[in-house]
């Protein structure tokens, strides 16, 4: 879809597969420009990022829960 924007297709008419303008326009904002290979790596990238993220914060909140349980056991 992204192709046929840049080559000059509305988005009006783009929107008729059944994705918003909105989308489209937020995916042209994101990914406009790119392989479709880079395209891949970059979505790959943000989901190990967004699970790096989570374990991070679950490391985070067993951090603070075992420094309250040591403070109470002093």
């Amino acid at each position: 879809m992204l192709t046929e924007a840049e080559a000059g297709t509305k988005t009006t008419d783009l929107a008729r597969h059944g994705v918003s303008e909105a989308t489209i326009y937020n995916w042209e904002a994101k990914y406009g420009g790119l392989e479709v290979s880079e395209a891949r790596r970059l979505r790959n990238l943000e989901s190990e990022n967004a699970k790096l993220n989570r374990l991070l914060a679950d490391t985070m909140v067993d951090n603070v829960a075992l420094k309250d349980l040591l403070s109470k056991k002093l």
